[in-house]
């Protein structure tokens, strides 16, 4: 995977340290907790683009989010959003390789006991696939669009994926085609932008 940098100074990402922050303070937690983040939060960190309200994440132990935790964040057009935590996401839903939590990258938020992950850039395209909703379509032009990650490498995580995925996959094998076609689509903007020197 290219270089990159967290992209933590947009006003969804300081709003995500501090519901971070404030959950650390409110569990009263003595020893580290791991937060695996997904979903269109965890897009945001690596684009900036994507603006979401709602926190897909996955802990390393069983915890009780208090459902009062929400984040108020003033975005660039003045509009205010309020974050708070999607009590109904699972990984299990999702297309997910075996290796996500082992392949995710740390994120420095400053924490005392929180440590922040964040899927990595091909298992977070791949996670998009059993959905493959047009949010999902878009987060994933714009990780392969940034450079993040790639036809071939998508493909090759999904199929991995697949092969612990339980039930009728003919569904998904549909949907994997469709997510490498926008993946290839993203990859010929992309490179069409630097062969224009854009």
């Amino acid at each position: 995977m290219p270089e990159f940098a967290f992209q933590l100074a947009s006003p969804i990402a300081r709003g995500l340290q501090e519901f971070f922050r404030r959950l650390e303070d409110r569990l009263e937690l003595d020893r580290a907790l791991t937060v695996v983040l997904a979903g269109g939060m965890a897009v945001h960190l690596y684009t900036a683009k994507r603006v979401t309200t709602d926190i897909d994440a996955e802990f390393s132990a069983r915890v009780v989010v208090p459902s009062d935790l929400l984040v108020d964040v003033t975005l660039p057009d003045g509009e205010t959003e309020t974050l708070y935590f999607d009590s109904n996401f699972s990984t299990t839903l999702a297309l997910m390789h075996e290796d996500y939590v082992l392949d995710s990258l740390p994120v420095d938020f400053g924490l005392r006991h929180i440590r922040v992950r964040v899927l990595s850039p091909v298992d977070l395209a791949v996670s998009k696939i059993a959905r493959l909703a047009d949010p999902d379509k878009e987060d994933i032009r714009d990780l392969v669009l940034a450079g993040l990650t790639g036809v071939a490498e998508i493909e090759a995580r999904a199929e991995q994926a697949l092969k612990a995925y339980v039930g009728n996959t003919s569904s998904l094998r549909f949907n994997i085609r469709d997510a490498l076609e926008i993946a290839r689509e993203a990859a010929r903007e992309r490179a069409a932008g630097a062969g224009s020197g854009i």
